[in-house]
């Protein structure tokens, strides 16, 4: 009896490869183009740190934002250390002397003359 109930045991099981059952799973699909998405965002974030171009990439950097706005702001890197400086709106005051005049040329350009120390020269008189 025991050899009748061993040929019932070594009945080959029905494993079929070519299905998959898996393959119909669309949640699947969304995994794999989140995977993909995070590949891509790891690649950008690297270019973005190692860019060249990077503002604080290198030591020393100011950085105004919103030039000439009563928002106005500057940021400073020295070295490892950031200052931050806000401006009030208020107008400054202080003591100086005039260094100079700028003159705004037919083209847009600006001229700085500086102020020269001492008498200024005098045109050469000549025939009137």
């Amino acid at each position: 009896m025991a050899e009748s109930a061993l040929p019932a045991m070594r009945r080959p099981m029905n494993i079929n490869i070519l299905e998959d059952d898996d393959g119909d799973d669309p949640i699947l699909s969304v995994v794999n183009i989140v995977d993909v998405f995070l590949v891509i965002i790891a690649v950008l974030l690297i270019a973005v740190i190692e860019n060249p171009l990077n503002p604080f990439a290198t030591q020393d950097v100011i950085v105004i934002k919103n030039p000439g706005k009563p928002d106005m702001g500057m940021v400073v890197k020295e070295g490892n250390e950031l200052k931050e400086y806000k401006s009030s709106g208020q107008i400054g005051e202080g003591q100086g002397a005039k260094a100079g005049t700028a003159y705004r040329l037919k083209n847009g350009t600006m001229v700085y003359v500086p102020e020269t120390e001492g008498p200024r020269p005098q045109k050469p008189a000549g025939p009137s």
